[in-house]
């Protein structure tokens, strides 16, 4: 089979985008917030760990604790307690705990609405910071979760683990518009049908178009 060109590869994501959106039509972050540095706490809480167990945690915590500052000045062990059961609790709360101290020190407790910056604050990778970049400051950011990693390479648009790698082909056939939508989608669908180790293609509206489709 010939490689892929650059154009067919766009046409086809196009497609696969197209017909996901048809049907996951209220695909969305899950993680649930009310302001930026909540929504970076969660994507720092949601590593190793489920949006729904997150959102459990931040919903007693945010009640407690809403803003940088709160966090910057909250007990290392009070923070430990807090977050425990989302596992790795030593690290996350290292990070949110620094992380909070840099946004109040350096950004007056806001945000910095960047990527360079962003992933400057303790704890923070470029996928965390392309979900808040793309969810709450709507600027278009691709997002490469192990969902997104998986079905890229099984569509074949991208042969690599690397997430940095990922993101930058993706791009490049993905149109702006959808790119902050996208790891939704396929986040919706992994969960749903192209489940790990145990992918359903019979059910799967896009088999058609996956090269690794078993049907």
């Amino acid at each position: 089979m010939p490689p892929e060109s650059l154009n067919k590869k766009r046409k086809r994501m196009e497609e696969i985008i197209c017909r996901l959106k048809q049907e996951y039509p209220d695909s969305k972050c899950s993680l649930i917030y009310s302001s930026p540095f909540q929504l970076l706490v969660a994507t720092i809480l949601s590593a190793q760990c489920t949006d729904e167990r997150v959102n459990r945690v931040t919903k007693k915590l945010f009640n407690k604790y809403s803003a940088a500052k709160d966090f910057a000045n909250l007990p290392l062990e009070i923070l430990k307690k807090e977050i425990y059961s989302t596992g790795f609790y030593n690290n996350k709360a290292k990070s949110i705990k620094n992380m909070s101290i840099v946004v109040v020190e350096k950004y007056n407790g806001k945000l910095p609405v960047n990527l360079d910056d962003l992933v400057q604050l303790p704890g923070v990778g470029r996928k965390t910071a392309n979900v808040v970049l793309g969810n709450v400051f709507n600027i278009p950011s691709l997002v490469v979760d192990t969902h997104v990693t998986r079905i890229s390479n099984l569509l074949q648009f991208v042969k690599t683990k690397d997430a940095v790698k990922i993101e930058n082909k993706l791009m490049k056939i993905t149109i702006r518009e959808d790119w902050t939508l996208f790891a939704h989608l396929v986040i919706d669908h992994g969960r749903a049908i192209c489940v790990a180790n145990r992918p359903n293609c019979a059910m799967c509206i896009v088999s058609d178009l996956c090269p690794s489709s078993i049907n």
